[in-house]
């Protein structure tokens, strides 16, 4: 019998592809740095959606601040005081039963925290005109019905006032009972008068008035910018005035609250109960909408700019695989797995949207720099923004690169060899 030898089958060893990160990281290199212009053109786009987002996150911090800090200085620091009107008596014309005193300014700027203070009284003219010539108008052109307001030389800065012309009337005036006056822009415009320094009359029936001043604008109480503004004691002598009938404050910042808890103890000690105090509300709840809303419109505005630098990258990527197309079919040909050809695109991308990151942070902080300065604004930004605006851009330019990359693995290696250049 022949004996028959079978030889054992021959042990074939499956050798994986390997490819290395430093490998993975030079294939990519290589890939972007093999059409230079076209990476630039889409590192740009990302670039330009990172400082879009961290620049839009800046200006919005940096203006709700200014808008924060101009409204605490201009509204948190205003207190007004008045006689309540229950008791038959308000801003009006003689004030015969107003407990506010005559010296009230000096009352109210001996309290710490109070920057300036003044009184404001309608004055009753008994409805006489006011004019600018002395003659006897018959057609009545030239006499005018206007408000003649009285208060104390401490006012005008109390409403945060500029003059446009001439000077404010001060406690000299206001002791010696002065037949001087002060217009308000409207009211000089209707006298027809625009310079003091002839220091020209004005008439309120048979009382003569020297102008002394026109005032250029109030930030509070518009009242003033229409009348005719004289002395507490010029109303007190010529016009039979009782009482001061406001009184209006202008606080350090933070010292309104305090301010008006203590205005009316200090005007009627005895008679606190009659006076009307009023403070501004809280300004943080105003401080937290500005901001919220601010914040918001800036970040859906910096998300749209980041989405187009998304879309961006994964255009470029995706016409980076179709170009090349035969370079994937040979590489899958000698060996490369799926995994490597997803990875090396993968890293592609997320290597333009980190170089995108880092220079769009980089210029979004120029921008808020920039603005800021020529808008001599103090420049806000949290210094997570640009930190995290690098892996940020990383992270959208992986996430752009996720369908390009998928294509590209699920090409078979004969059918990119045959359809490659």
């Amino acid at each position: 019998m022949t004996e028959v030898k079978v030889k054992p089958a021959t042990t074939q060893r499956i050798v994986r592809s390997r490819l290395g990160v430093r490998d993975l990281l030079a294939e990519a290199t290589s890939g972007m740095l093999a059409r230079p212009g076209r990476t630039a053109l889409t590192v740009l786009g990302t670039v330009l959606g990172v400082a879009a987002l961290v620049a839009t996150l800046g200006l919005a911090e940096t203006a709700g601040n200014q808008i924060v800090t101009r409204f605490d200085a201009l509204a948190a620091t205003s207190v007004s005081v008045s006689n309540r009107s229950e008791f038959g008596f308000g801003f009006g014309s003689r004030n015969d039963n107003s407990v506010i005193p005559w010296d009230a300014e000096d009352r109210m700027v001996r309290l710490n925290g109070v920057v300036a203070a003044g009184t404001l009284t309608r004055v009753d003219t008994e409805g006489e005109l006011v004019s600018s010539v002395p003659i006897n108008d018959p057609s009545g052109q030239s006499k005018f019905a206007m408000e003649v307001l009285a208060t104390s030389p401490g006012l005008f800065d109390a409403v945060v006032g500029t003059l446009a012309t001439g000077r404010y009337f001060d406690a000299g005036h206001n002791e010696r009972y002065d037949a001087v006056a002060v217009l308000g822009p409207g009211a000089a415009a209707r006298l027809r008068i625009s310079r003091v320094d002839q220091q020209p009359a004005i008439f309120v029936g048979d009382v003569t008035l020297s102008v002394i001043g026109i005032v250029g604008d109030v930030a509070r109480e518009p009242s003033l910018l229409d009348s005719v503004i004289i002395p507490d004691g010029t109303a007190r002598a010529m016009f039979g005035t009782q009482a001061p009938a406001e009184v209006h404050i202008l606080t350090e910042l933070g010292a309104a609250q305090l301010i008006g808890s203590q205005a009316a103890l200090a005007l009627a000690p005895d008679q606190s109960e009659l006076l009307r105090v009023s403070v501004p509300p809280e300004p943080r709840a105003v401080r937290s909408g500005v901001e919220s809303d601010v914040n918001t419109l800036f970040l859906v505005l910096g998300g749209v700019s980041l989405l187009v630098g998304a879309i961006g990258i994964a255009n470029v990527t995706l016409v980076s695989v179709l170009e090349r197309v035969g370079e994937i079919g040979l590489r899958r040909a000698v060996g490369a797995a799926r995994r490597h050809i997803a990875a090396q695109f993968l890293v592609e991308s997320a290597a333009m949207g980190l170089v995108g990151g880092v220079l769009g942070a980089s210029a979004g902080v120029l921008v808020i720099v920039a603005v800021s300065a020529s808008k001599e604004w103090t420049p806000v930004l949290d210094m997570a923004v640009p930190l995290l605006a690098a892996p940020a851009g990383a992270i959208v330019g992986l996430v752009a690169g996720l369908y390009p990359s998928w294509r590209a693995s699920r090409l078979e290696p004969v059918d990119a060899l045959r359809g490659g250049t």
